[in-house]
């Protein structure tokens, strides 16, 4: 390639990332009257514009209850196939309690539930036998409710194109959620997904007339629920049905927006995993001509009568709205909470900190930039002038890179960026030192350039190719001001190399290029 489309692709290019910078320093109400700037630059993070902050605890005690409901479904399987008829059998108290009807099944009772190596079984009065959680296994379920919790609110907050937000754990119970850009926690957030299916026992317009068929109260076990209605809030029915769930969703593998041409309303279809096809298959064939009531976050939202076996597919109705439909759909496609959770902490972090902490930055950088450039030109004089402006082009580079792709600045990012001011030189200081080497072995100041830079093009490629690899196992393994740090970095790094090698090579090419000089401004 020529030395004129050389000049034209290199400036062309640091022009256009020029352009992207210098973009965001425009507001955003006059970058979007203004057709030729983008209308996307770069993002601030949580530091640096405000947004929300929140702390959530999972309700770990429900995550142990819906493991004492496991162990019992599981022995009413395991009995019912050994023949062994039983008294009672019911979750009571943190334990679950069995005894056979017969006495003469004692020991084969006994021999069934030895089968659970994860609970200490004690003997009670009449036969009853208590099955408690080990603490081995409180632990295994408390740290595994955790897990998937902090998983499902990271798809979903991905979900709803909440960008650059951090999900990660404070401390064993806790969550810390962070959400940069926003005054407020959007309403798809605060509903947890938490979805539930039960069998409809009883059910009447309001609690009042529904409580009073039960004179001498409910049954042990059950639980009045009601259905609202979605624009007043208002109680339209109650229900009464157990308290433990016959399903969860646990085992929801899909949700989408359907649409019922028939009654001409939006509805949410959803599909199960295989174990949930069969837990859930048993049940609507055990209960044909029963409501089944279709539950998120203890709120009914329909509970239609199960006319036959389903298997796999399911559908919600509740005459959605197409808003309703579409925020429902993502809160179980984004995965359902394994257990229910609690805001316990919120604060809207202002922009006042981050706009302070923005022009502190740009100054550092500002005056790291001034000093280097000093420095290159008063050491190495011409070169050096050569390094400062393919510096300050790095600096351009860098910021338009990320504004390119969406980056997201935070104050770490911003030392980030003031590490790489500082560092870029480095790869001209090498190849500074390689051509004034070759000057002194005897070579002419062209032949000493092309040599210095070749010498110097695997060494600079060697010492940043580390550097990058560890910015992005940073960037893999790290949380939010970390991630911001590695961004920067790798994205400096990848600007220095090509600053260095490129365009400082290409004022060389300038000048002296072809020319014989007697001596080299080095």
């Amino acid at each position: 390639m020529s030395l004129r489309w050389r000049l034209v692709s290199v400036f062309g290019l640091v022009i256009f990332f020029t352009y992207l910078a210098a973009a965001n320093f425009v507001s955003p109400e006059r970058r979007a009257d203004a057709w030729w700037l983008p209308d996307d630059g770069l993002l601030l993070g949580l530091d640096l514009r405000g947004g929300i902050h929140m702390v959530i605890s999972p309700d770990l005690a429900v995550a142990q209850d819906h493991e004492r409901d496991v162990i019992r479904k599981g022995l009413e399987r395991e009995l019912a196939d050994d023949g062994i008829a039983t008294e009672r059998l019911a979750v009571s108290g943190g334990r679950v309690e069995v005894s056979p009807r017969l006495p003469s099944d004692a020991d084969k009772l006994r021999e069934v539930v030895d089968r659970y190596q994860t609970v200490d079984v004690e003997t009670l009065g009449g036969g009853t036998l208590a099955l408690t959680l080990t603490p081995e296994t409180i632990d295994d379920v408390r740290e595994r409710a955790m897990l998937q919790t902090l998983e499902v609110l990271r798809r979903r907050i991905d979900e709803t194109g909440l960008q650059e937000s951090v999900v990660t754990r404070q401390g064993r119970e806790r969550v810390l959620v962070q959400i940069p850009g926003v005054s407020e926690v959007p309403d798809i957030f605060e509903a947890t997904g938490f979805l539930e299916f039960k069998i409809v026992d009883d059910l009447d317009q309001t609690e009042e007339l529904l409580l009073a068929r039960y004179p001498d109260g409910i049954p042990e076990g059950k639980q009045v629920y009601f259905e609202e209605d979605r624009e007043t809030q208002r109680v339209i029915r109650a229900y009464l049905m157990d308290k433990a769930p016959a399903i969860t969703g646990e085992y929801l593998d899909d949700a989408r927006v359907g649409f019922d041409s028939r009654l001409n309303e939006r509805l949410v279809t959803f599909a199960w995993d295989n174990e949930g096809t069969r837990i859930f298959g048993e049940l609507t064939e055990k209960n044909i001509g029963r409501q089944l009531a279709i539950m998120v976050d203890d709120k009914v939202y329909s509970a239609p009568e199960i006319q036959s076996r389903i298997s796999r597919n399911g559908q919600i109705t509740g005459n959605f709205t197409a808003q309703e439909a579409s925020d429902l759909a993502v809160i179980l496609s984004a995965g359902a909470l394994p257990i229910p959770v609690k805001l316990e902490e919120e604060r809207t972090i202002g922009p006042a900190l981050g706009s302070d902490s923005i022009s502190r930055g740009l100054r550092a950088s500002a005056l790291g930039l001034i000093l280097v450039v000093a420095f290159a030109f008063g050491y190495y004089r011409l070169s050096g002038a050569y390094a400062g402006v393919a510096l300050l082009a790095n600096l351009t580079l860098v910021i338009g890179l990320m504004s390119l792709f969406g980056g997201t600045l935070t104050l770490p990012g911003i030392a980030g960026l003031v590490l790489t001011v500082g560092m870029a030189i480095d790869a001209n200081v090498i190849i500074f030192e390689r051509i004034r080497e070759e000057l002194r072995s005897g070579k002419t100041p062209r032949a000493a350039i092309a040599t210095g830079f070749k010498k110097a093009r695997w060494t600079i490629l060697d010492a940043n190719i580390t550097t990058l690899i560890t910015a992005i196992i940073l960037f893999e393994y790290g949380t939010g001001p970390i991630k911001g740090f590695a961004v920067t970095l790798s994205a400096g790094i990848v600007t220095s190399v090509f600053a260095a090698l490129v365009i400082t090579r290409l004022f060389f090419m300038i000048y002296p290029g072809d020319r014989h000089v007697a001596e080299l401004s080095i």
